[in-house]
């Protein structure tokens, strides 16, 4: 029988094709793995804790290429093939220093097509906590329903359900993903959100006053959320920082002083150091503390889980994010 593993995720995972410079001068493309889950699996495993991903892939070389990379990672994989569909590709340049763009050319993609049945395989042998993003939401009708299926029978088995918001505007609108977001917000444990993703799960009154006072305007949402049921309310926001609310009280760190490269992938290797802390059985403070210590890692090495950190590097940065309560 396959043992219970720390964390068990589930998404879509696409190749990344990555221009140092403009796409239309050419130039030559590196190859990568990209997909919020899979980044989040990365940085977990990294850092000691078994994972489990399961998603959809072609039967394409892009497919095996992903599979390949995960494996390598220690990652234990739950994946189907669909010989009918490609695989995602997405396509990232370099604009200029801090701005990256990125094409993708995932619609009606391998990974689009995540099921019931695919979640059903993924759970088989259990695991403690399921992570789950808006963007396996937005995909498709088909992966809508896997994974508020997915969020709903963890809630059942007595797992932790993470869920990170993740809007992508070029997959739906806002209103699109209130409305399905909403739904998964009653099975989570953990929300993440970004500062400006927050009234997509937390609509009310208060989205008017955040240009007025956005702290309070933050606290009103957090605390419609903690009614809600939701346990943590982790927001992420990005130079400035991260905070969370919990009904016993509040927590902020800053972004640690590094020099920024590459800001893709951030937000999930500050969620993948928060989760691994929460695993460990560490409490609010110190997940905050990893979580930024792993942001770090992240924006100041290329690549969206490349340069994340493993347990006996997190020191290597030679600083330390204080956490403060309010």
């Amino acid at each position: 029988m396959t043992a219970a593993v720390g964390l068990l995720t589930l998404g879509e995972s696409m190749v990344s094709l990555r221009c140092p410079g403009p796409l239309a001068a050419g130039g030559n493309l590196s190859m990568h793995v990209a997909g919020a889950e899979s980044n989040v699996a990365v940085g977990v495993a990294r850092l000691g804790h078994s994972v489990r991903w399961a998603g959809v892939v072609g039967a394409d070389p892009h497919g095996q290429f992903i599979l390949r990379q995960l494996r390598s990672e220690g990652i234990a994989v739950r994946h189907r093939e669909d010989a009918e569909r490609s695989t995602g590709v997405m396509f990232l340049e370099q604009r200029t220093a801090d701005v990256t763009r990125a094409f993708y050319y995932r619609a009606g993609s391998a990974g689009s097509t995540l099921g019931i049945e695919d979640v059903d395989r993924a759970f088989c042998g259990g695991a403690r906590a399921l992570h789950l993003t808006g963007i396996t939401a937005a995909l498709s009708v088909e992966s809508r329903r896997a994974v508020e299926y997915a969020a709903a029978r963890a809630t059942d088995e007595g797992m932790v359900v993470s869920l990170d918001v993740n809007y992508r505007s070029k997959l739906w609108s806002r209103g699109e993903a209130c409305a399905a977001l909403s739904q998964l917000v009653r099975y989570a444990n953990v929300l993440i959100a970004s500062d400006d993703e927050l009234p997509l799960v937390a609509p009310g009154p208060w989205a008017g006053t955040r240009e007025e006072d956005p702290d309070e305007a933050e606290v009103s949402m957090a605390e419609y959320l903690l009614d809600q049921g939701v346990e943590e309310v982790v927001v992420k926001r990005g130079a400035a920082g991260a905070g969370v609310h919990t009904a016993s009280g509040r927590w902020e760190a800053p972004a640690l002083p590094v020099t920024s490269i590459d800001t893709v992938g951030a937000g999930d290797a500050f969620t993948a150091g928060y989760l691994s802390v929460m695993l460990d059985g560490g409490d609010v403070p110190a997940r905050l503390q990893r979580g930024a210590i792993a942001g770090a890692f992240a924006v100041s090495t290329a690549g969206d889980w490349e340069g994340l950190p493993r347990t006996g590097e997190l020191g290597l940065l030679g600083i330390s994010s204080g956490t403060t309560q309010r």
